[in-house]
């Protein structure tokens, strides 16, 4: 409710501090007070944005609204102002605003802001410099949340990406020390029936010169008519486990023909040791295959950050590869290119010039461009190209997708601060702004051609 308020209290203000007697009574006489308990509402979303407001005792804690959630954004204490500022364009408030202790607020109405630019041109100038500090810590907390979720969307990609090396790591290891653990009683069972050498340099053999990756490819169909012909042929050899031991050699690409040629050369008692040994060795060395293959893609995942981080460097500008920043920045986002099933097509000019420039900063770019092509196109498949060209004294990158393309009214606001076509709480509209200002520290420029089935972002980065 209304009370009473002096102008000593209202120059507890700082904003309001050494103003003119005329200006204080001017601003007592036009505004009002009002109280508000610990807990109470203050501001609500899409309410209207009339007031300047001062608080001379208490707090607000403002909070944000995102899928129907508060999330803190910051608190006003005693002594600042905040609300509606002379010129600016607020019209409602977003968030909510809820008292955090027994407040008291001055308020000033919009519509006296006409007479308060002729009563006192210093305050305004005040306010104006208010919102503008305003206005930059705004955007300095937008662009940082703009990094976050960034961040967040390739650290939980990248987590995928290395979760399924790691799993291999873990599965082909287990199956490892069950395989190397049962090879010494089969190596001991083969030596109690005294194998003739030229028989164990030929099991030996096939156990080192069978292909491992090279296996021609066959359809499901063939591939299960001729394990259960081998199959029947190991039960044929005595061997009562055949369809344990069939796949390992059918991958080795060791068929009939080659195991018929070694099994006639041991005794019938030694077979089932002989094949199972064998089976166990070519599995062995698969195994292993696929821990090496399995590490060296974590290796390639580790080497991807640090070059898209630009770990190992300082903050200046140093001559760069554009295609090596734009690949590992597409191997960051590798997953959700999977996950939408997106072709990409890379089409990078052979000997390109380096540029001068920042590799994080440049990343950050790529990042942006190739986020919002992923988010443009459909979830069952698109086409993303990327492109590089040297032309006269720049390098040109394009990043293009297939979508549905920018409406023509919105394709002249793309770069706007703030100015976002994504879905509420799914974008802060400062991605292609950041974009733009880092192309343009540089010394270069960011264009956008669009039409429906063709967007194109192009950099141009001097040599």
């Amino acid at each position: 409710m209304p009370t009473s308020l002096t102008a000593a209290e209202l120059t507890t203000i700082p904003t309001f501090a050494d103003l003119p007697p005329a200006v204080l009574d001017w601003l007592l006489v036009h505004g009002e007070v009002r109280t508000y308990a610990a807990g109470d509402v203050v501001i609500r979303p899409d309410d209207p944005a009339d007031y300047l407001t001062a608080w001379l005792r208490g707090s607000m804690q403002l909070y944000s609204m995102r899928n129907g959630q508060r999330e803190p954004l910051f608190r006003i204490e005693a002594g600042q102002v905040s609300g509606l500022l002379p010129y600016s364009r607020l019209r409602t408030y977003s968030g909510e605003g809820v008292a955090a202790a027994d407040s008291e607020v001055y308020m000033l109405h919009r519509d006296h802001f006409p007479e308060l630019e002729q009563v006192s041109p210093e305050l305004v100038q005040r306010l104006v410099g208010l919102m503008s500090d305003r206005a930059r810590n705004e955007a300095r907390a937008q662009e940082r949340d703009d990094k976050l979720r960034a961040l967040g969307k390739l650290s939980a990609g990248l987590a995928h990406e290395l979760n399924n090396p790691a799993a291999a790591i873990a599965r082909a290891a287990d199956t490892l020390s069950e395989k190397t653990a049962a090879l010494p009683s089969l190596l001991r069972e083969l030596g109690l029936h005294c194998l003739d050498p030229d028989a164990l340099t030929q099991l030996t053999a096939l156990a080192s010169t069978a292909p491992l990756s090279t296996a021609t490819p066959m359809s499901a169909l063939e591939c299960a008519d001729r394990e259960d012909d081998l199959v029947d042929w190991l039960e044929d050899q005595g061997v009562p486990d055949g369809y344990t031991l069939a796949a390992s050699l059918l991958e080795a690409e060791l068929a009939i023909p080659e195991l018929t040629s070694m099994a006639e050369q041991l005794p019938a008692e030694a077979r089932p040791a002989a094949f199972a040994w064998l089976a166990g060795q070519l599995s062995t060395q698969r195994l292993l295959r696929d821990i090496q293959e399995a590490g060296s893609r974590i290796t390639k995942l580790v080497s991807d950050v640090k070059t898209y981080s630009h770990m190992d460097r300082g903050t200046d500008h140093a001559p760069l590869d554009v295609t090596a920043g734009l690949l590992s920045t597409l191997n960051m986002l590798s997953y959700a290119l999977r996950h939408k099933h997106i072709e990409v097509v890379r089409d990078f000019a052979p000997e390109l010039p380096k540029v001068r420039g920042q590799v994080s900063s440049l990343n950050q770019v790529w990042t942006n461009l190739l986020d919002n092509a992923i988010d443009a196109l459909p979830e069952q498949g698109g086409i993303i190209t990327l492109r590089a060209r040297a032309e006269g004294g720049f390098v040109r990158v394009f990043i293009i997708d297939n979508g549905a393309g920018i409406p023509a009214d919105v394709l002249p606001r793309i770069f706007e601060p703030f100015y976002s076509t994504k879905q509420a709480g799914e974008g802060s509209g400062l991605g292609l702004d950041i974009a733009q200002r880092i192309i343009d520290n540089h010394g270069g420029k960011l264009e956008v051609h669009s039409e429906p089935g063709h967007t194109e972002f192009c950099a141009w980065l001097p040599v």
